[in-house]
C-alpha cells in the first residue's frame, strides 16, 4: 500500500478543530492494550468492557470519517446486547438506520487493531480509499445502554469525534432500535419521523391506538402481558412508552434493572437457549409473557400450560403471525404486491413448510446474520424477516408504501379503504430500520387483538419439529466451507455425503453444519420427527465433523 507523505496527510486530515498533537494526546488517554486483536462483525465489536476504551475512541473517529464520506449523520451505539454485564461493545449505524456498510467493517477492524503510533497513517489510508473529504461537516448521534461501563466508554467515542472536528448529539440512554430510528429520521429530513425519543413514542403510540381502538373493549386488547426486560435499557424505555398508551393496555414490567444484573438468568437469549422462564418473573398457567434482550432489539414470547409445560414462541412464529395478517390485508386491498419471508437455515423446518404450504407465502433462505436477511427482504414490496432468536422486522418498499397510503386516503370502496388504513398504521408501528422489541411487542399485541387470538391459539398454528444444536471444537474452523445459504458443506471432501447418508436414516429430518463466526467451533443443527432422533442425528453428524474436519479434544459424546 502506498504511504502518503506527511504534508498530504495534513491536507486530508487537518480541520480547524484538530491537529496532529491533539490526536496524539487523546490517543495516549485511550491506549490500545498490547496483543489485543478484535474483529468488527454483525454485532460490531464486543469484548470485556475494560479492553474497549481505545476501540470506542477510534470508532468515534471512524464515525466522523463515515459521516463525511456519506454526507449524512451516522449513529454510534455503545452496547453488548445480550452479553454479560461485564462486557461491552460498539456498533455504527449507517444513514438510513441500517448496519454499517461491509466495506467499512474492514476499516473499523483496521483502525481498532492499529498500534497507537500507526493511527495517523491508517486514518489517512481510509480517507484515500473511501474518498473522504475532511473539509466536510461530520454529524454523529450517540446512544448507550445501562451497563456500568457505558457512560465512560461513550465519552471515549465523543473524544474520537472531537479530535476529528465532528459535531455530535448524545442521546444518552436509549435502546439500540431507538438510535437506529433517530438516525433514519434525521437523514430523511423528518420523512420517517421526528429524530427524538418523544417523536418515536408518539409515532408508535398513535399507530397502535388507531389499530386497536375498535378492540379496546374486547378481552384480547386488555389481556395482561408480563414483560421481562432483562434488567436492561428496555425497562426504562418501555416505562416511558407506557405513558403514551391507554390504561386498558396492561403491560407489567419485570427485571427492570433495579435489583439484579443485566441479562443474568433472564432476557430473550436466556429464555430461547434454556427453554425456561426467566428468573424474576412469576408465571401462572396460560399467562402471556415475553422477554426483551439487553438492548431491546429481540423479543420472544412464552407461556406455561395447565400441565406446567413451558411453550416458547420464537422468531419463526412471530414471522408466521405477521405474514398471515399482512397477506389477508393485502388480499383485501386487492393489490398484487410481492410479499416474501426471509429465513436462515436455523429456522425450524415446520415453520418453512407451514408458510409455503398453508399460508402460501414464498420463503427465501439466506446466510446467517441480520445484514443478509435485511438485504434480501429489501427485494420485495413487503419483506418479512425474523431470526429464530426473535430479532426481525418488516420492510415495505417505497412504492408499496405510497400505494397503501394513497388507497387509505382515496379508495372509494369502504372495505378496501379500511384494510389500507390498517396497513398504513402497521407501516408506522413497525420500526423498519432494525429489529425492535418495543415496536414488535405492540405489533403482535395489535394483531392478536384484531384477530381475536390468544397466545395459545397462535402457538397452535404449527408444531415445531424437534431439533438439536451442538458445537464441535476443531483446530481450524475454516476447513469447513458451505454453499446454498450454509445448508450444504463443500469442504472437507466427503462430509456432505456423510451428512446426506445420516439424514436418510430418520423421518422428517435435515441437518447442516457451519463454522462459527467468532471461535474455532463448528455448529451442528439437526431436526427429526422425535427429540430422540434429532439428538441421535445431531450426535452422528458431530462425530462426522470431528473425524473429517480436524476435531480437537475428546470425540463428541451421545446426548
Amino acid at each position: 500500500m502506498t504511504r502518503l507523505p506527511l504534508p498530504v496527510f495534513f491536507s486530508l486530515l487537518l480541520s480547524p478543530e484538530m491537529d496532529i498533537e491533539g490526536l496524539k494526546k487523546y490517543s495516549a488517554l485511550h491506549p490500545k492494550p498490547s496483543g489485543l486483536t478484535l474483529q468488527y462483525g454483525t454485532a460490531g465489536f464486543r469484548s470485556k468492557a475494560q479492553q474497549l476504551e481505545h476501540v470506542m475512541f477510534r470508532m468515534g473517529m471512524l464515525a466522523a470519517l463515515r459521516s463525511r464520506a456519506t454526507g449524512a449523520t451516522i449513529g454510534v451505539m455503545v452496547t453488548a446486547s445480550h452479553n454479560p454485564e461485564e462486557d461491552n461493545g460498539v456498533k455504527l449505524v449507517d444513514p438510513l438506520g441500517e448496519m454499517l456498510h461491509p466495506s467499512w467493517e474492514e476499516y473499523a477492524t483496521q483502525l481498532a487493531n492499529a498500534e497507537d503510533q500507526e493511527l495517523q497513517q491508517i486514518v489517512t489510508e481510509i480517507c484515500q480509499k473511501a474518498a473522504v473529504n475532511q473539509q466536510k461537516d461530520a454529524s454523529i448521534f450517540i446512544g448507550r445502554d445501562t451497563r456500568p461501563s457505558s457512560k465512560e466508554l461513550s465519552q471515549a467515542v465523543i473524544d474520537g469525534i472531537s479530535v476529528l472536528g465532528g459535531q455530535y448529539h448524545d442521546y444518552g440512554l436509549v435502546t439500540t432500535p431507538q438510535l437506529h430510528y433517530v438516525v433514519c429520521c434525521q437523514n430523511t429530513q423528518g420523512q420517517y419521523g421526528k429524530p427524538t425519543l418523544e417523536g418515536y413514542y408518539q409515532k408508535l403510540s398513535k399507530a397502535f391506538m388507531e389499530l386497536i381502538k375498535k378492540s379496546l373493549s374486547s378481552g384480547e386488547a386488555q389481556r395482561q402481558l408480563k414483560i421481562d426486560c432483562a434488567n436492561g435499557i428496555g425497562a426504562l424505555k418501555l416505562a416511558e412508552m407506557k405513558t403514551y398508551l391507554p390504561k386498558e393496555v396492561q403491560i407489567q414490567i419485570y427485571n427492570d434493572g433495579t435489583k439484579e444484573k443485566l441479562n443474568h438468568l433472564c432476557g430473550a437469549d436466556f429464555v430461547k437457549v434454556h427453554q425456561k422462564p426467566p428468573k424474576g418473573l412469576d408465571m401462572k398457567p396460560n399467562e402471556s409473557c415475553c422477554s426483551f434482550d439487553g438492548d431491546a432489539d429481540r423479543i420472544v414470547y412464552y407461556y406455561e400450560d395447565t400441565a406446567g409445560h413451558f411453550h416458547l414462541i420464537d422468531g419463526d412464529k412471530i414471522a408466521t403471525l405477521i405474514s398471515i395478517f399482512l397477506k389477508e390485508l393485502l388480499a383485501k386491498v386487492g393489490q398484487t404486491l410481492k410479499m416474501a419471508v426471509v429465513q436462515t437455515a436455523y429456522a425450524n423446518g415446520s415453520s418453512t413448510r407451514y408458510l409455503e404450504e398453508t399460508v402460501q407465502v414464498p420463503v427465501h433462505c439466506v446466510k446467517t446474520g441480520v445484514k443478509h436477511l435485511h438485504h434480501k427482504a429489501q427485494e420485495f414490496d413487503v419483506g418479512i424477516y425474523f431470526e429464530a432468536n426473535g430479532h426481525g422486522t418488516v420492510l415495505f418498499s417505497k412504492a408499496a408504501e405510497n400505494t397503501i397510503r394513497q388507497l387509505a386516503k382515496e379508495e372509494k370502496d369502504d372495505a378496501k379503504r379500511e384494510a389500507a388504513k390498517v396497513l398504513e398504521n402497521m407501516i408506522d408501528l413497525i420500526n423498519q430500520t432494525v429489529g425492535d422489541a418495543i415496536s414488535d411487542m405492540l405489533v403482535i399485541k395489535a394483531i392478536l387483538a384484531l384477530k381475536g387470538l390468544t397466545l395459545q391459539q397462535w402457538d397452535a398454528l404449527y408444531t415445531d419439529f424437534p431439533s438439536r444444536l451442538l458445537k464441535v471444537q476443531v483446530a481450524d474452523r475454516q476447513v469447513i466451507d458451505t454453499t446454498d445459504a450454509e445448508r450444504r458443506a463443500v469442504t472437507p471432501p466427503g462430509l456432505q455425503e456423510k451428512i446426506d447418508a445420516l439424514v436418510k436414516k430418520y423421518k422428517l429430518s435435515r441437518a447442516f453444519v457451519r463454522p462459527s463466526g467468532t471461535e474455532d467451533v463448528v455448529r451442528v443443527y439437526a431436526e427429526a420427527d422425535t427429540q430422540e432422533n434429532a439428538d441421535a442425528l445431531a450426535h452422528e453428524v458431530s462425530l462426522a465433523v470431528y473425524h473429517l474436519a480436524g476435531g480437537k479434544g475428546a470425540p463428541p459424546q451421545p446426548i
